[in-house]
């Protein structure tokens, strides 16, 4: 965890030197990738402070805190891209963070635990019922696809009507899976909570939730501020690499904004508690798929721009593809070093399906 800290503190400097770069009109390629390592710190700190916040208000509230701040780096570059009129990269973004959840970060976690332990046990429970809520989120993003598939000529106002009643859904599922996790069936989340607090319940004294509070308002302005100089590059930085949009949306950005999360599922992996990091494996594809991509359809409404569920048919293959290999690795409830690399195969597998892809549409 030191040295893990160590790195974050160091990528701080990033933020300073993207402001920098940004008034002073540096090429976009630089501005891009300064932007992009100058979030991967203040996704962590907003992490860390939510956690620590958790621990003043309690279970409950914590738990809310954490479901709404989960992924709230995503989703900020998401609607700021959104703004920007940068539809297919919002939805590459969607996919991609799915994908990166199930096989980098939890094949990363089992390969790096299974080379230090040789079998590692968890929960199958919770993963089965992660499994079962992936599989309507997949059926939902589907559907939509299949409308459009289907029929001739269906127009674009229908299609982003069809796509909020779909996301209404998916939010009202979101909710009864918080009531289940932290009311009905709190006791299956025990484990994880209990590893939590052995790793970091060693302070004498309470956090102070003012200072950890500020630190997440500040942390989230600047991840804004950074998100901003991301897509305002983002178009001529990826030509200039050699990057197309779809590319960009499914892996270099949920890479950005998972970073903290892998950092952490990788991390205690390596501790041998894999019941937490499968679960914030699992549980941050979950919220992706039934909270983020809903509240970024009603957000594209809200802003008149034509953002709904009708997806890249390849890209749900993907998620498919993944939701698949992954349910199947974790419903036994054990891991090991082989289905780690067998999941990272995967994802290597289609991150290079999607950088030989060919451009879809233009960025935008």
């Amino acid at each position: 965890m030191f040295i893990k800290n160590i790195i974050f503190i160091g990528l701080l400097v990033f933020v300073p030197i993207s402001i920098a770069g940004h008034f002073l009109e540096w090429e976009a390629s630089t501005i891009f990738l300064t932007a992009c390592l100058g979030i991967i710190p203040l996704a962590a700190w907003m992490g860390t402070a939510t956690e620590e916040i958790a621990v003043v208000v309690g279970p409950t509230v914590g738990g809310l805190l954490n479901a709404t701040f989960g992924n709230a780096t995503e989703l900020i570059i998401a609607l700021v891209a959104l703004n920007a009129g940068l539809i297919n990269v919002v939805k590459a973004s969607i996919t991609g963070s799915i994908i990166s959840n199930l096989l980098l970060v939890m094949g990363f976690s089992m390969l790096l635990g299974g080379l230090r332990y040789k079998e590692q046990q968890f929960q199958p429970i919770v993963a089965r019922l992660n499994a079962s809520a992936m599989t309507l989120a997949v059926i939902a993003m589907l559907l939509p696809t299949a409308v459009d598939f289907t029929s001739t000529g269906i127009e674009e106002k229908t299609m982003q009507q069809l796509s909020i009643c779909v996301a209404i859904v998916l939010i009202l599922v979101y909710v009864l899976t918080l009531v289940f996790s932290m009311k009905t069936h709190a006791y299956l989340c025990d484990v994880g909570e209990a590893e939590l607090e052995g790793e970091e319940g060693e302070a004498i004294k309470p956090p102070n939730v003012w200072l950890w509070s500020g630190v997440l308002l500040a942390c989230t302005l600047m991840v804004a501020i950074e998100s901003e100089f991301l897509v305002a590059s983002l178009e001529e930085a990826t030509s200039m690499l050699g990057l197309t949009a779809l590319f960009t949306g499914v892996i270099v950005v949920p890479i950005i904004g998972n970073a903290a999360e892998h950092a952490t599922a990788v991390t205690v992996a390596m501790k041998n508690k894999m019941d937490l990091s499968v679960s914030v494996a699992l549980g941050s594809s979950l919220q992706i798929a039934l909270f983020v991509a809903p509240v970024l359809v009603i957000a594209g409404y809200i802003l008149d721009k034509p953002m709904d569920l009708n997806f890249n048919p390849f890209e749900l293959v993907a998620v498919a593809v993944s939701v698949a290999i992954a349910n199947s690795v974790s419903s036994d409830g054990r891991s090991d070093w082989l289905e780690g690399t067998l999941l990272l195969a995967t994802y290597l597998v289609l991150g290079l399906a999607f950088y030989f892809h060919p451009v879809i549409e233009g960025i935008g």
